[in-house]
């Protein structure tokens, strides 16, 4: 018998973004096939009745519900569709101990949990549901697509491909046998040590502001998002991060393997100058290499735009295409 947990939930308002006034909100749970229960915000448009189209969001990756996946759950409504925005297993309020660990198994899981969620509610139609999946989890839903055939659409956002990057590092710059053993080599020394200690340590969240102005720019655009205008209590990458070997499975777990299979439509965003550009453009080109289905397939580059300017920036996020993709793939 499938169990939710009783979760602590904030009753107020505490996101990121301002309240629209244009569609309902309530807190719900839901429970994924391991049995964790995770929290969400639901959106619906005001004054409205039937039976809605249904998408759920997630992402980025050490971020929480009341960031950017909110606000594009909260737009989407207001656009005609019921949404939900969850905090993934282990973050936010949802549930899941030890906290602040990910799992490519796991993550990919919580996607579908909210497709069962979705799928037998009154006011969704089962046969009308997509997935928006935002950085990190741009990556894990493409990955929930080529294994839910309930998912109709999917559109992966300024995505990352976590398993590369925990892999071969940034630009692909620790490709290489040596340089992963080196790191799982330091990451199983941790764990010795941190099992014997009897607790976890954090590998730390973004760098705090001010930058300096020898970083990178992508450590700068991080941190006047995460630590800056959009700081929350509650998320990862706001304050002190992953557990430091929270991710490691993720090194030799490809979750990409075998995204020329999805049948269903799929929009990939992306800026162009975002540094993770190449993720979103390799995830395209990959996903209709040796591919039968590429005819529902898009990659759309927003001209300028940067990586953090698709979780916030309205006058960038194409949520108008966003809108006509779903509904002309079955979701509207």
């Amino acid at each position: 018998m499938l169990k939710t947990e009783e979760l602590q939930l904030v009753s107020e308002w505490d996101k990121t973004f301002l309240q629209s006034e244009k569609v309902d909100h309530q807190k719900v749970t839901f429970i994924n096939r391991y049995g964790i229960t995770l929290a969400a915000d639901l959106y619906k448009p005001k004054n409205t009745s039937g039976k809605y189209p249904a998408i759920a969001v997630s992402g980025p990756f050490g971020a929480v519900k009341e960031q950017c996946s909110g606000l594009y759950a909260q737009t989407m409504a207001e656009k005609g569709y019921l949404t939900i925005a969850f905090d993934p297993s282990f973050t936010g309020e949802s549930g899941g101990n030890p906290r602040f660990m990910a799992s490519p198994d796991i993550n990919t899981e919580d996607f579908m949990a909210a497709v069962d969620f979705l799928s037998v509610r009154e006011d969704v139609d089962p046969d009308k549901i997509g997935i928006i999946g935002i950085c990190g989890w741009g990556g894990m839903a493409l990955n929930a697509a080529a294994l839910d055939t309930r998912i109709k659409a999917t559109v992966a956002s300024t995505m990352y491909d976590m398993t590369r990057v925990n892999a071969n590092g940034y630009f692909d710059s620790e490709n290489s046998e040596e340089a992963r053993y080196a790191k799982k080599q330091s990451l199983n020394t941790l764990r010795t040590e941190e099992y014997r200690k009897g607790e976890y340590s954090r590998g730390g969240g973004c760098v705090p502001l001010p930058v300096t102005k020898d970083a990178p720019f992508f450590v700068k655009d991080y941190s006047e998002y995460y630590k800056g205008r959009c700081y929350h209590k509650r998320s990862l990458n706001s304050n002190d991060g992953w557990n430091s070997i929270g991710c490691m499975s993720f090194m030799n777990q490809p979750i990409l393997k075998y995204s020329n299979e999805i049948r269903s439509a799929v929009l990939v965003v992306h800026g162009e100058k975002a540094h993770s550009y190449y993720f979103g453009k390799d995830a395209y080109e990959n996903m209709i290499k040796d591919s039968k289905y590429t005819s529902n397939k898009e990659l759309l580059t927003i001209p300028g735009a940067v990586h953090t300017d698709l979780y916030d920036n309205l006058d960038v996020i194409p949520f108008d295409k966003i809108q006509k993709f779903f509904e002309e793939n079955g979701v509207g």
